[in-house]
């Protein structure tokens, strides 16, 4: 039995420097944000892969880390990150 999660929202932001402190927490600073949904198939990085609203992303489930990730079939740009949103 598969208990991984079946969605996640991720949200795409800019990066900040070290102590800046904006990049944490809620979506406000998000860029773009997607609900992706398990494909059932693990990805390159050997977690599940997630896809949804032009996302395709492998999650980390025990950590919530996002290991690898395409936005619109191609990598991020330099300044970018992708997170998964905060849950409820």
């Amino acid at each position: 039995m598969n208990t991984d999660p079946q969605s996640y929202e991720l949200l795409l932001v800019p990066e900040f420097t070290e102590g800046d402190g904006t990049a944490e927490g809620g979506t406000a600073g998000a860029l773009r944000s997607a609900l992706v949904v398990a494909t059932g198939k693990t990805g390159a990085s050997g977690y599940p892969r997630y896809v949804g609203d032009g996302m395709e992303a492998d999650i980390d489930p025990e950590t919530r880390a996002v290991e690898a990730v395409l936005v619109d079939g191609a990598e991020l740009d330099y300044g970018l990150s992708v997170r998964v949103a905060p849950a409820g």
